[in-house]
């Protein structure tokens, strides 16, 4: 899963808020299907906002959704603006040593290129990624060239306007866009990066996370998150 490199401004907020008892507000990227996306009524759509739909019924707590841009949405949790992310964030101890985490929801997904033909090249080429992911974070360890940007939407569009030669993502968000678009397609063996996807929860919020995390194992127990997993075709099933 998308995984967020913690900036030094992040690094630097710490955690003064609990979660408000009487509605827990649930801060998602919008923009990265199927996990999360905004549908045709502007509303929070996806595999995210059925699964938090239903921890938080089985949770008993009243939610609501909050959309924040990506590279502000560890800042923006630490500083209160809502009270959990759910946005295809994986567990990692960078993330881990700012925040807290519930149990995983997801199992790690494979990341994967996506280009216009199948004899770029992804070892020394040009290769988009957007910024703040353990994509990018990849990137720049290779001999390929990053160019970030600061939504999905921008990485695809890079490709095809000839700023990149392909984008590295997650192979869940790639694949949908690389079947709907003859243009397009996924190319190179696909790469794993990060651990699962679990809920980012403040440090000082531990009530809150074992309350998600309880649901969760709920949700594993009785087949109902893997029904999910598959409807929305994220990855293998727990």
């Amino acid at each position: 899963m998308k995984n967020l490199i913690l900036t030094t401004a992040a690094l630097a907020l710490t955690a003064g808020m609990a979660y408000a008892s009487d509605t827990v507000r649930l801060g998602t990227e919008g923009a990265y299907a199927p996990w999360n996306f905004l549908n045709d009524a502007g509303e929070v759509d996806g595999f995210e906002r059925e699964v938090g739909d239903e921890l938080c019924k089985r949770a008993k707590l009243t939610c609501e959704w909050v959309v924040n841009d990506w590279d502000s949405i560890i800042p923006n949790l630490v500083s209160g603006n809502y009270d959990a992310i759910i946005a295809g964030m994986s567990i990692t101890a960078e993330r881990d040593e700012v925040i807290d985490f519930t149990t995983n929801y997801s199992q790690p997904d494979p990341s994967a290129y996506l280009a216009l033909s199948n004899d770029v090249d992804l070892a020394g080429g040009v290769i988009a990624a957007q910024s703040n992911t353990i994509q990018s974070g990849y990137i720049a360890t290779t001999s390929a060239t990053l160019v970030e940007f600061s939504t999905p939407e921008e990485t695809i569009a890079a490709v095809r306007n000839g700023e990149a030669d392909a984008v590295l993502a997650d192979k869940s968000f790639l694949a949908p866009i690389a079947a709907e678009n003859a243009d397009l397609m996924l190319t190179g063996d696909n790469i794993m990066l990060g651990g699962g996807v679990g809920m980012g929860i403040r440090e000082s919020d531990g009530e809150l996370k074992d309350k998600f995390s309880a649901a969760i194992d709920s949700m594993k127990a009785d087949g109902s998150l893997n029904a999910l997993i598959t409807k929305w075709e994220i990855g293998e099933t727990f």
